[in-house]
């Protein structure tokens, strides 16, 4: 009897659940089944977010992937991706910076980001203000993402239910900006990051490549949200980190990745890989 795409879900969720933390890597879910698409992916998502809560890893935020149009192209994705970060994957960055540990994750990369703590839940109707009026504070840090799939080769669909690429968030410091919304609002749209390993510049990249900035980010996400039911909507209290700055580069141990941020006061962030 045929495997309904339902049935076939709890496979891919069980199968990708089953490679966590292992460095092991397997062929994409699509080179199997060519019907492979974000509906089924997200539901596979759904189901490993349970499978993992269930031992105790609870959800506490959002990780949305190749907002970045050049680094969607550089990949063949056809749009942005979403997934869930937990407890076990979300660290300060203050109290690992010397010695990140990058062992568990297949060909691992690093990108730097800003993250959004949500104080009220939005929803896709507010506009930009109403959108920041939810946001109680901001930081940037390092997304450290990794591929099950060797030399990251995958559809979106691949990547949604491979935990959306998502490995761990390094946080750094927390910027609170109830106080000046306007600032905020406009630093947000407009900052440079610069991105450099053991002290070289690597890349560079801009607030626009994120969709438009890290608020137009997380409209996307609330959109996204709607159109498939498995989703939790965003709630109080969980954080949003809204796309790699520049392209994902490749991380390994020994190296010390370092940003440097202009327009935005905000202090660039530093880690060492073990």
């Amino acid at each position: 009897m045929a495997q309904s795409k339902a049935e076939r879900a709890v496979k891919i969720a069980e199968e990708a659940f089953e490679l966590l933390g292992s460095e092991q890597q397997i062929a994409p879910f699509s080179a199997l089944h060519s019907d492979f698409q974000l509906d089924e992916a997200y539901r596979a998502a759904a189901l490993l977010r349970d499978m993992r809560q269930a031992l105790g890893v609870n959800p506490i935020g959002r990780k949305i992937g190749f907002t970045n149009p050049t680094v969607r192209d550089i990949y063949g994705i056809s749009g942005p991706i979403w997934n869930y970060m937990f407890d076990s994957t979300v660290y300060d960055l203050d109290s690992v910076a010397e010695r990140f540990a990058l062992s568990g994750f297949a060909e691992p990369r690093i990108e730097p980001e800003i993250a959004l703590h949500l104080a009220s839940a939005p929803n896709a109707e507010m506009d930009d203000q109403q959108l920041l009026g939810c946001i109680d504070w901001i930081a940037h840090g390092f997304e450290i993402v990794h591929s099950i799939f060797p030399g990251w080769q995958f559809t979106a669909a691949d990547a949604i239910a491979a935990y959306g690429l998502h490995g761990s968030l390094l946080l750094g410091d927390k910027h609170w900006i109830s106080n000046d919304l306007p600032y905020w609002e406009a630093a947000l749209s407009d900052f440079v990051v610069e991105l450099a390993r053991d002290g070289q510049p690597i890349a560079q990249g801009h607030a626009q490549n994120v969709m438009g900035g890290p608020v137009k980010a997380l409209r996307f996400l609330l959109e996204e949200l709607e159109r498939y039911p498995e989703s939790e909507p965003l709630g109080s209290g969980e954080i949003v980190t809204t796309g790699t700055l520049t392209d994902a580069m490749p991380a390994g141990a020994g190296q010390t990745w370092t940003t440097q941020l202009n327009g935005i006061n905000v202090r660039g962030a530093r880690v060492r890989f073990q």
